[in-house]
């Protein structure tokens, strides 16, 4: 959505999936605290991107979504200690980790072809 939208559409685009996630009840109830967070990891991902858009996309992918994990690591590790028992704290504190790196670059793969496409 950076790519063709702009930053602001963007960000509005990013709030999308935690609020549909959360209100059908396909993010579990423990990860509602976290919300905020995600859509915040999500406009930092969207800022750095277009930040650094005149880049090499690649690096420029990396740098995003590696910036997007990092924020997400250490929110989330405080976040969940505060709020969670311990037992569900370390499976929540997962999810928010090296998951979060992997699907930011995954959806910089996806969209790399339609990115050239529309460009066309």
């Amino acid at each position: 959505a950076a790519a063709t939208l702009g930053a602001q559409a963007a960000i509005l685009v990013g709030l999308i999936p935690s609020i549909i996630a959360l209100s059908s009840g396909l993010l579990p109830p423990v990860l509602a605290p976290m919300i905020p967070f995600i859509m915040l990891s999500n406009a930092i991902l969207i800022m750095t991107y277009t930040h650094l858009k005149k880049r090499n996309y690649w690096l420029n992918i990396a740098i995003a979504g590696t910036i997007k994990f990092l924020f997400l690591l250490a929110t989330s590790s405080v976040v969940i200690n505060l709020l969670l028992q311990k037992e569900i704290a370390d499976t929540v504190a997962l999810m928010m980790s090296w998951p979060q790196l992997v699907t930011a670059l995954a959806g910089g793969i996806i969209a790399f072809p339609i990115i050239k496409l529309m460009k066309k």
